[in-house]
């Protein structure tokens, strides 16, 4: 107080003023930036290449959001390192809503398995909102001859660490899906990382990998077109959208993996752009149409506040802890 009166003093009342009035004006300029948001393009970045669930459903929201908000909401695919390239891009990114992740469970998964990212999760993003979930499908390539989940278990321990298995990297939800199937189930298999599901489905197709534990959208066009086998779904209970794919805890009890998919902006962008847009997102998800889209494939829409998806990945991490510990599971 003493230094601001002797400030006072030396450039007059009169200055002060003055001054004040520019550095309100200056002040207001990004609450009328945030009242206009998205006044310009908003780019969404996924860290994996096209085609998969998270890309099917970032680009769905990327529609709506478009259509409601007027701003053109664009999907940039910046595949790699499990998604890891990606997720560094936005962290590092301008913190102005204009660059935003669309994310998924891994995120938590690679925190929980402490892997170096290259990004804090909890330090260097701000949540926006949860989204969507969906199950994965465990498929097979038809010269496989099984029928089911036992008969699969079977299989692989009458030929052990000879059936091979894609994953999108070591500490990905879909090694981790089909670790937690093997793993505590005494059971190996061959583990093969992929850049991108295109090239994992590519190599299911020709019958170089043997089953997967794949997402909604490049599993479900590979089952009606006849090319995989569907064995199980990972949800606890069957899917309305496939009643009659048996679920994984029909046979292995309790088993359950379901992904989740949600946006993060990076951290310090403004708390009102934060909340316009979490709005905008949960109207999105109240569209009727969203909600068939989505619930035909399997995949269920959520939604969330900004502070609730904060704690659902804080506890989501926790809880993969948990598992890993339990389980002995080690990425691989």
């Amino acid at each position: 107080m003493k230094k601001m009166s002797a400030v006072l003093c030396r450039i007059g009342i009169a200055a002060a003023m003055a001054m004040a009035m520019v550095m309100a004006a200056t002040l207001s300029l990004p609450a009328i930036a945030q009242d206009n948001y998205p006044s310009s393009p908003v780019k969404m970045v996924v860290g994996y290449p096209p085609g998969a669930t998270i890309d099917i459903i970032s680009r769905l929201l990327a529609e709506k959001l478009t259509a409601q908000t007027g701003a053109s909401v664009l999907v940039e695919n910046k595949a790699g390192a499990s998604g890891n390239i990606g997720s560094v891009f936005v962290a590092k990114s301008k913190p102005d809503g204009y660059t935003v992740l669309f994310n998924l469970a891994a995120v938590t998964l690679a925190r929980a398995f402490e892997e170096n990212t290259g990004f804090d999760l909890f330090n260097d993003f701000s949540p926006v909102a949860l989204v969507a979930s969906a199950p994965s499908l465990v498929v097979v390539h038809p010269s496989v001859p099984v029928n089911n989940i036992a008969e699969l278990m079977t299989h692989l321990r009458a030929n052990p660490g000879k059936l091979a298995y894609p994953s999108a990297g070591a500490a990905s939800t879909s090694n981790f899906k089909t670790l937690l199937f093997l793993q505590p189930n005494g059971l190996s298999a061959l583990h093969v990382p992929y850049k991108g599901t295109a090239a994992a489905a590519a190599d299911l197709i020709a019958g170089r990998l043997q089953f997967a534990f794949t997402d909604m959208g490049t599993g479900l066009p590979l089952i009606k077109d006849g090319r995989v086998r569907a064995l199980a779904i990972t949800s606890l209970k069957r899917s309305p959208a496939l009643p009659d794919l048996p679920a994984v805890a029909e046979t292995i009890p309790g088993f359950e993996t379901v992904n989740w998919f949600g946006v993060l902006a990076p951290a310090k962008t403004p708390r009102a752009v934060i909340v316009k847009l979490n709005s905008e997102i949960l109207k999105a998800l109240k569209d009727p149409d969203m909600g068939a889209r989505l619930q035909s494939n399997a995949m269920l829409p959520l939604g969330s506040t900004p502070e609730e998806y904060g704690a659902y990945m804080r506890n989501e991490t926790e809880a993969w802890k948990k598992i890993i510990k339990a389980t002995g599971i080690k990425a691989e």
